[in-house]
């Protein structure tokens, strides 16, 4: 893939309305809660979740060994990694998703949440769906609607999805939206940040990240690589001005999330839940 430049952070964007400055989503202590999971030094955020942990934990506990299923043959395991102490807080990879996927404002299936370091330092986190290995998700859909396929990403038959939000309420990172209405909204961010490149999903069903799984499906169809081809690649990586994302297969020792993880030191979100997302983090200086 080709590098990307401006290496700072571009000297103008688009002004954020005052409702988009609020809509993070997930606030400072729940994502903290979320990265650290309730350590010593972070009792209190730790009580935000206890009912969601409680939840998951129960959910995960009921699996077989080694718990998750997979759907189908496949010889990739997709992951990505996103260096935090890179991570200049630009939107793009939001606004990319957001046109890409057609999602609402308030319907984001990439959010970006601000935080500042023990030492004081700002950084920048952006949480899309973790795909995780052990998606307690999955195990609560009563008409299997959201299954893990065997390349290990999480994904949702809207044809089956009665709406129960069962799968909402068991994910433990809040990456998961409901449709209450039918969209006839106009998407802020098209056509300047892509055009969609999926439908949007009906009214009554729930919906998430999927690691833009349209284009890994069509790049491997013809002959390319995801990660490393842009054509095959999720929106939110190709854009990234400051090459602060990567995606690719954990099973090849040479894509560039091996790469990344074979030399940088990473977190994961809730690793103590035992989820193990396929996102991983590359902290900043000073967080843990």
């Amino acid at each position: 893939m080709t590098e990307k430049t401006p290496t700072t952070a571009p000297q103008t964007q688009p002004e954020k309305a005052e409702g988009e400055r609020q809509l993070h989503l997930l606030s400072r202590n729940e994502f903290m809660t979320l990265l650290i999971g309730g350590g010593a030094s972070f009792v209190l955020a730790a009580t935000l979740a206890q009912p969601l942990d409680t939840f998951a934990r129960q959910i995960l506990e009921s699996q077989p060994e080694g718990g998750g299923h997979g759907e189908g043959d496949s010889t990739h395991s997709w992951g990505m990694v996103i260096d935090l102490s890179k991570c200049i807080g630009c939107d793009y990879c939001v606004w990319a998703c957001q046109a890409t996927n057609d999602t609402a404002d308030d319907m984001r299936w990439n959010i970006h949440i601000e935080d500042v370091t023990p030492l004081g330092d700002t950084f920048h986190v952006t949480r899309p769906c973790l795909h995780c290995r052990h998606a307690p998700c999955t195990e609560v859909c009563p008409v299997g609607a959201t299954y893990v396929r065997a390349d290990g990403l999480v994904i949702m038959d809207y044809d089956k999805c009665i709406g129960c939000r069962y799968c909402q309420t068991a994910c433990p990172y809040g990456a998961r939206s409901f449709n209450f209405t039918e969209r006839t909204d106009v998407n802020p961010r098209v056509p300047e940040w892509n055009t969609p490149e999926v439908p949007r999903r009906p009214r009554g069903v729930v919906e998430k990240c999927t690691f833009c799984r349209h284009r890994i499906d069509a790049g491997l169809a013809n002959g390319l690589m995801p990660g490393v081809d842009e054509a095959a690649t999720p929106a939110c990586i190709n854009v990234c001005p400051v090459n602060a994302r990567f995606f690719g297969d954990l099973n090849d020792p040479l894509s560039p999330v091996s790469r990344m993880l074979d030399t940088h030191p990473t977190i994961r979100l809730r690793e103590d839940l035992g989820t193990e997302p396929r996102v991983y983090y590359i902290p900043p200086e000073g967080l843990v």
